[in-house]
C-alpha cells in the first residue's frame, strides 16, 4: 500500500486524496444531472454542492476532534494535525444531511427526489474514499492470522503495527459501501422505495459498520464503556433505531408524494 502517489519537486500527492477527490468527482456528476433532470439551476446546485463539501469537512473533522476532546481542546495547535486522514465519517454524515434538508426547504426544491440521488451519491464518494483508507493504512483493523490478513509495510503508513497480518477492515467497508450501493441502485431504478432509499442507506450501512467495528485496531478513534465500545457503533445504533423510525414514519408522504 502506498500512502504517497508520487512526488514532485518536493510536492507528495497523497493517494488518499487522489481518491477522495475522485469519489468527490463522480459523485458529482451524478447528483448533478439527477438535479438538472428535476429542473434545478446548475450554477445554484453547484453552490449547493459546494457548501456540502464544507459541511462535511466540518462534521468529520470536529467528530475526529471528539474521539480525544482533552487532547485537542486543550492545546489549540493540535486542532492542526493530521490534516490527511483526521475525519470521521458519521461526523461528515451527520452534519450534511441536515444542512442538505434545510438547503431544499429553502430553495424550494423537491426533498425526496433528491435524498434518493444523494443515497447514491454518498456511497460512490464514501466507498472510494475507504479505498483511499486503505492506501493510507488509517482505519486498520486488529491484527489476524486469517487468510484475509494484510501486512502494510510502508514507513508513512497510519497503520500499527507495520508488517503485521491485519484485518483489511477498510476493504470489508468499501465492500460493503458499494454492496449498498448496488442495492439502492436496483430499488431507484425499478422505482422501488421511492423516497426511502436514504433511509435504507443510513439503517443498511449502520448494521454494517456496527459489525465492522469489532475488528477495527484503531483504538485511539474513540472508545467507550471500559473500552469495549467504540463512539461509532454507540452512532451505529442510533443510526438504525433512527433509520427503522423514518423509514416507516415516512412511507405514505414519500412514496404518494415523491416529489416535495
Amino acid at each position: 500500500m502506498q500512502p504517497h502517489m508520487i512526488t514532485l519537486g518536493g510536492i507528495t500527492i497523497y493517494t488518499y486524496g487522489v481518491l477522495i477527490a475522485l469519489g468527490a468527482t463522480l459523485g458529482y456528476f451524478y447528483i448533478s444531472k439527477e438535479a438538472k433532470a428535476l429542473g434545478i439551476s446548475t450554477v445554484k446546485f453547484d453552490w449547493f454542492c459546494a457548501g456540502m463539501i464544507i459541511s462535511a469537512v466540518l462534521g468529520g473533522r470536529l467528530f475526529f476532534y471528539m474521539t480525544a476532546p482533552d487532547y485537542y481542546f486543550t492545546e489549540p495547535s493540535r486542532l492542526l494535525e493530521n490534516p490527511r486522514t483526521g475525519f470521521v465519517f458519521f461526523g461528515s454524515l451527520l452534519f450534511l444531511l441536515p444542512t442538505a434538508i434545510w438547503f431544499f426547504r429553502k430553495e424550494q426544491w423537491p426533498i425526496w427526489p433528491l435524498l434518493d440521488s444523494a443515497a447514491i451519491t454518498i456511497p460512490i464518494v464514501h466507498g472510494i474514499g475507504r479505498i483511499g483508507c486503505f492506501f493510507s493504512g488509517c482505519c486498520y483493523g486488529i491484527p489476524t492470522d486469517s487468510v484475509f490478513g494484510v501486512q502494510f509495510s510502508h514507513p508513512f503508513s497510519n497503520a500499527k503495527p507495520l508488517n503485521v497480518a491485519l484485518h483489511p477492515t477498510q476493504i470489508y467497508e468499501a465492500l460493503l459501501i458499494f454492496s449498498i450501493l448496488v442495492l439502492l441502485w436496483q430499488l431507484k431504478k425499478r422505482q422501488k422505495m421511492r423516497g426511502r432509499l436514504i433511509f435504507i442507506y443510513i439503517g443498511v450501512y449502520g448494521l454494517g459498520r456496527l459489525i465492522i467495528e469489532f475488528f477495527r485496531g484503531d483504538v485511539e478513534r474513540g472508545l467507550i464503556a471500559g473500552g469495549t465500545v467504540s463512539q461509532s457503533q454507540v452512532i451505529s445504533v442510533v443510526l438504525i433505531a433512527s433509520a427503522l423510525f423514518l423509514f416507516f414514519k415516512f412511507k405514505t408522504h414519500s412514496t404518494s408524494s415523491p416529489n416535495h
